[in-house]
């Protein structure tokens, strides 16, 4: 099966400029703890809940603070027309969650999770490999790393 087919295509994408507390909110009301900062159609950044509790507030950044001074900018991605098994795996090998989905000319255009893979495939057991690899100790781990992924 393709990303494609298992992506979430509708998200919500945060800018730059956003402040932190704007991006809060959208995580709020969206119920997620990651956005995805683009600016043009383009992935410039990750920002999650983490990065603003640890990067922001608790270096004492006010609630002002643009969310360029506190994303991730090296985000790992996959494409849209990559296989869901290798993506899985590379999930887990790289101990993320969820990883942005961008088309061959880098635009973003989606989301693709482990609760997405596992709800497309018969038997679960791409996502629960990819869960299990997650789950193991060890690793290069950085700030909000589960959330933005590390290296693909």
């Amino acid at each position: 099966m393709r990303v494609s087919d298992a992506m979430t295509r509708d998200v919500c994408v945060a800018r730059p400029d956003h402040s932190v507390e704007d991006a809060a909110r959208m995580m709020l009301a969206i119920d997620a703890g990651l956005l995805p900062v683009g600016e043009d159609d383009r992935l410039v950044g990750m920002i999650t809940d983490r990065d603003i509790a640890v990067r922001a507030i608790g270096e004492g950044k006010g609630p002002g603070t643009e969310v360029r001074e506190v994303m991730t900018q090296d985000v790992k991605y996959c494409f849209v027309d990559e296989d869901t098994a290798h993506v899985a795996k590379n999930m887990g090998e790289l101990q993320v969650r969820r990883l942005p989905v961008v088309d061959r000319d880098k635009r973003l255009v989606g989301i693709l999770s482990l609760a997405d893979v596992a709800a497309h495939e018969n038997d679960g057991r791409k996502a629960g490999n990819a869960l299990r690899d997650i789950a193991q100790p060890g690793g290069e781990h950085n700030q909000g790393a589960e959330e933005r992924g590390r290296g693909m």
